[in-house]
């Protein structure tokens, strides 16, 4: 049983399957994305709750599910945004996430090194920048470098 590190900054993470843990390749399974089970474990290390948030459903979906276990990450949640939650129809699918890894993001999926570098540079505690300060409360101001600072460059 692998141990679970939680920490006080840990989130819930929605991520995408075709795209962005596995290349395309729908129905079927495509090859594992760059460092994706990597960089999927190690967020969970951190206290992560992972959440496999895809167009799959039915057999495709099992087959992801399996596949991700296979590869060593079980998700917290799979469609859903608890594992208890039961489907309605008459409730949006949309999951309560605080970040969504998808290769549909505006830009494109920037790969799973950079993803890492972004929520845990140098390793270390969750960094999570939000570009529209006014759109989240929890938004934190960005350091100026020393250099910026000095030079205004």
């Amino acid at each position: 049983m692998a141990q679970e590190f939680i920490t006080v900054n840990s989130k819930v993470i929605a991520v995408d399957f075709d795209g962005t843990i596995v290349e395309h390749a729908y129905p079927k399974i495509g090859n594992e994305m760059l460092f994706a089970f990597a960089t999927l474990k190690a967020l969970q290390m951190k206290g992560h709750k992972l959440i496999l948030w895809t167009f799959r459903d039915g057999q495709t979906l099992t087959e992801a599910v399996e596949y991700c276990k296979k590869n060593g990450v079980e998700f917290y949640a799979v469609n859903k945004n608890y594992p208890e939650e039961q489907f309605d129809l008459s409730m949006s699918r949309k999951i309560n996430a605080d970040i969504f890894i998808d290769d549909r993001n505006i830009g494109g999926f920037h790969g799973w090194d950079k993803i890492w570098q972004m929520l845990h540079p140098e390793g270390g505690d969750f960094l999570h920048q939000l570009m529209n300060a006014e759109a989240h409360r929890n938004y934190k101001k960005p350091r100026v470098s020393f250099f910026k600072r000095l030079f205004g460059k």
